[in-house]
Formats: structure tokens, C-alpha cells, sequence
């Protein structure tokens, strides 16, 4: 196996070196934007890539994958790293959520149809889930889906659909039976060109409008667009959810990440004679968040490893919680670094670096509730990895 992968990495990084516009080098995404550059260049490397099977590596080959073993896939990863490139399409819905659920879920004919173009990056999706009345407790939510014989007739309202205003389909849980919680809730694949769909993006404090509202107002769906059991759809949307958790080794770049953080403090704050950062205080701080950092990227590798490619377990949940707690300290340490300059909205007197963080930072607050709140994972923590009684004995 040493073999063939030192065989691979020699193939992966000639072929990035023909193939990765230098241009690019340096210049990942940075999340919450659209896309991270709306050049020539980038549609070149992303089609190269995609066409290559590598912007989905571990997929098979027969769906436009690469078919490679997640060890393959890293040595890959690795390479294009290496060169300061970046996977165009790794951080996109269909390809960290609904791709991998589809696999598992989809029928042949639902995959043939769908798969094909997430791994060629053609087509955006975003997740109904949430609604107004039903955010933690996802199972309350009350979108309709009504049998009409050949199609769904959908009626209801999505809220925090991030993305909606720019994509081609959504993966969408729906009540199909009033009569039961969790047991009533289906999951469809709804085409966001259909008649009686309206988005309105939703501005947030950061300046951005990642998130929408989302209204669906006798929508006809197309019954080959259930994907799963009838009324089984809660456990196809739990383990989206599960991929949804799980730190991507294709996430994008957050602000700063190109340099190291002590490198970032040391330029703003300064060092002492023995050549430490002149404040004891946060050198302390920063060593606890680097340590953090370095122990979530540890466990993320031991997660993936005792998986053996069966894909995500309840462990997501612990890296969701930790990878939010990392992000937001991150974020609030450059802040502090920054000092004043930390502190700008727009204007010359501030560094890009310093702008993109603030716009970070604000945003970051919001991790610890998408893709299920803060409590919601110390609670499948507890019940599924620990073990511990459910004091209420809900369904979830």
C-alpha cells in the first residue's frame, strides 16, 4: 500500500502541476462567500479537477467520481494543498450533505440522475430544514407534503436555507402524516425553478445574506423525488445531518488562516528579550487555543481512521461542538490581537486581514447553532456515545 501511494502522490502532483493555474495559488475561499473567485481561471480549475473525479475522490468512479480509498484521497488532498490550491466544490451542500446521503439512500435511477453533476459541480443545492416553529426541535416542522396521486403538492415555509437564492434544487424534509412526530416526515428533492417557490435572503449583522426565507406554495413534486421510505425520512435527514457535522478536509480557508496565529501576534503585540509574546497573558490564551486546534485535527484523523470508510458516526457531534468553540476563540484571539484595528468595518486604515476577521467574527456566532445547536449535540453525546439515560425518553 506504500507503494501505490507514494505511486499516487508522484501522479497527483504532476498532474496539479500541468493542471493548477498558478494564479490561483494562495487564493482559497473564504466562507460565506459565493465563490471564492469568478474567473476565468477558477471555472478552468474547477472543471479540470472535476473532470479528473477529484472534487468528489472517495465517490465511485461510475456517479463521476475519482473511486479512491480515503487514504488516496488524502495524498491527493495533500498535494493539492501543497501547491496553495484548494477543492473548488468540496465545501458546497450537494457534495458534503447530500451527495454522500444520496449514496447511501437514493435509488439507482436517483442516482444516475442527481450525482453525476454534483461531482462535475454544475448544480448548487441548499437544505429545507428549519422553519419559524421548528429550529431545535427540527420534528415539529410543518411544511405539507399532500399525496396527489403522480406528484406532492408542498405548502409552507423554510427559514436559515443558506444559499437558496442561488441554487437549482433543495433537499427538503416535509410532514407527509399528521398523525405522527417523528414517524410523519419525508424527504424530497424539490427543483427551485418550480412554480410557487419564493426566496428572500435575510441580512445579517456580518453583511452578508448567506441564509434566506424560503416559501413553497402548491409546489408539484414529482413522486421519484422521494428519496426513501415514505414517512422514513427522518433517518435519511439524521444522517445528512451527521455528514453535515462532520469537519470536511475541503473546508475553505477562514480569515487569516494563511498565516499562523503566534505569527499574526507577534507582528501586532510584539516580543519580549527572550524573544516571547510580550503579553503573558495571551501567549497563555494563545497556547491553549493552538493546543485546541491541534487536538481537533487529532481526533478529526482517529474519527476518520476507526470509521474505515463506513462514513460519519455520532462522533461529529463532539467535532461539531469543538470545531465551533475553536472557530469562535480564533476569531475573538485576532480580534483581541488587532486591538483597534481589529475593530474596522471598512477603509484604507485597516488590513484585509483585519476586515475579513471582523465580518468572521460576527458571523461565527452562529456556529454553534446551525447544523444543530450546541445543546442538541451535548444531548446525542450523552445518549450516544456516553451512554447516559434520556430523562425524557424523546424520540431523536
Amino acid at each position: 500500500m506504500t507503494t501505490e501511494l507514494d505511486d499516487l502522490r508522484a501522479e497527483a502532483r504532476a498532474w496539479v502541476e500541468a493542471n493548477f493555474p498558478k494564479q490561483l495559488a494562495g487564493r482559497a475561499p473564504v466562507i460565506g462567500q459565493r465563490d471564492p473567485d469568478d474567473t476565468e481561471a477558477f471555472e478552468i480549475w474547477k472543471q479540470r479537477l472535476c473532470a479528473k473525479g477529484w472534487g468528489v475522490p472517495t465517490w465511485p468512479a461510475e456517479y463521476g467520481g475519482g473511486g479512491l480509498s480515503p487514504a488516496q484521497a488524502r495524498v491527493v488532498r495533500e498535494e493539492i494543498r501543497w501547491a496553495g490550491g484548494w477543492n473548488p466544490i468540496g465545501w458546497s451542500m450537494g457534495v458534503r450533505m447530500f451527495g454522500p446521503t444520496l449514496l447511501e439512500y437514493g435509488t439507482e435511477a436517483q442516482k444516475q440522475r442527481h450525482i453525476p453533476p454534483i461531482a462535475r459541480g454544475e448544480l448548487r443545492w441548499c437544505q429545507g430544514y428549519s422553519e419559524p416553529g421548528a429550529g431545535s426541535d427540527l420534528a415539529s416542522l410543518q411544511t405539507r407534503a399532500e399525496d396527489r396521486g403522480d406528484h406532492f403538492l408542498v405548502n409552507g415555509q423554510k427559514i436559515w436555507t443558506s444559499g437558496a437564492q442561488y441554487a437549482d434544487w433543495c433537499f427538503c424534509l416535509v410532514r407527509t402524516d399528521t398523525t405522527k412526530k417523528h414517524e410523519g416526515i419525508s424527504f424530497l428533492m424539490i427543483d427551485m425553478r418550480s412554480p410557487g417557490i419564493e426566496v428572500r435572503p435575510i441580512r445579517l449583522i456580518s453583511g452578508s445574506s448567506p441564509f434566506c426565507e424560503t416559501f413553497f406554495t402548491d409546489v408539484k413534486v414529482p413522486k421519484e423525488n422521494l428519496l426513501g421510505p415514505l414517512n422514513g425520512g427522518w433517518t435519511v435527514g439524521k444522517r445528512l445531518l451527521q455528514y453535515e457535522r462532520q469537519r470536511s478536509e475541503d473546508a475553505p480557508a477562514r480569515p487569516g488562516e494563511g498565516r499562523p496565529l503566534n505569527q499574526v501576534a507577534a507582528e501586532a503585540v510584539g516580543l519580549d528579550a527572550s524573544g516571547r509574546l510580550a503579553d503573558p497573558d495571551l501567549r497563555r490564551r494563545l497556547t491553549e487555543h493552538l493546543m485546541d486546534k491541534k487536538l481537533l485535527r487529532l481526533t478529526m484523523d482517529r474519527a476518520a481512521a476507526e470509521s474505515k470508510g463506513a462514513g460519519p458516526s455520532a462522533a461529529t457531534s463532539i467535532l461539531k461542538n469543538v470545531s465551533s468553540v475553536v472557530n469562535q476563540t480564533r476569531a475573538e484571539l485576532l480580534l483581541e490581537i488587532y486591538g483597534s484595528g481589529g475593530l474596522g468595518w471598512e477603509g484604507e486604515s485597516f488590513s484585509a486581514e483585519a476586515l475579513a476577521n471582523t465580518r468572521e467574527w460576527l458571523s461565527g456566532k452562529a456556529s454553534t447553532i446551525y447544523a444543530g445547536s450546541y445543546e442538541i449535540q451535548n444531548n446525542i453525546i450523552a445518549k450516544r456515545i456516553l451512554g447516559l439515560p434520556d430523562p425524557v425518553g424523546a424520540a431523536g
